[in-house]
């Protein structure tokens, strides 16, 4: 049965982190993981097709997505892909049918949260170290909205961490009992 792990969360919430994190307690665990983020694909993107305007981005957010998905479609079973996205940027049925295609029988969620002031705070800091594709500082005000209504997708079991705290021990035990607990089907 293929298995992925959604690391959710709004921009800024520390998805990246836990993704390594994750990942790193699965490889000390030999189990075969691997991290997929949808901000180094979409960097790829900007460095071969160029930045633009907002549109233009969402574009290659859109197409990065895809690729992920396609990409977990070849992987051996036994991988287990854990994907590094705000998945709330697209309706919900557009996930769903990226997870069919890619064959994907089982997901377990990290909600990373994050208070909004805190998210608005980390990208304002974040954002003049970042590739200039990505959308300036001033998404900051933006983003404290998205980050006061932000819920997990809930597609499967949804195990929540705190975006500001140190990750747990037992986060990638926890992972692993939900993948193979019941619920989940997608």
């Amino acid at each position: 049965m293929r298995c992925a792990v959604l690391v959710n969360g709004v921009p800024a919430s520390g998805k990246s982190t836990v993704a390594t994190a994750l990942v790193a307690q699965f490889d000390a665990a030999g189990i075969a993981a691997v991290p997929l983020s949808l901000d180094t694909v979409k960097e790829g993107l900007f460095a071969h097709i160029g930045t633009g305007d907002r549109d233009h981005n969402r574009m290659l957010g859109r197409a990065s997505y895809h690729a992920i998905f396609n990409s977990i479609s070849a992987f051996p079973q036994r991988l287990i892909p854990v994907i590094d996205a705000w998945h709330g940027f697209q309706a919900e049925e557009v996930l769903r049918a990226h997870i069919r295609r890619a064959g994907i029988e089982r997901v377990a969620e990290i909600w990373v949260a994050i208070p909004p002031d805190l998210a608005a705070e980390r990208y304002r800091a974040r954002s003049s170290g970042r590739h200039a594709g990505h959308l300036p500082a001033s998404y900051a005000d933006e983003l404290y909205e998205l980050a006061s209504v932000a819920r997990p997708r809930a597609l499967g079991p949804v195990i929540e961490v705190d975006g500001d705290a140190p990750i747990p021990d037992d986060l990638g035990a926890r992972v692993l009992a939900a993948l193979n607990g019941e619920g989940g089907d997608v």
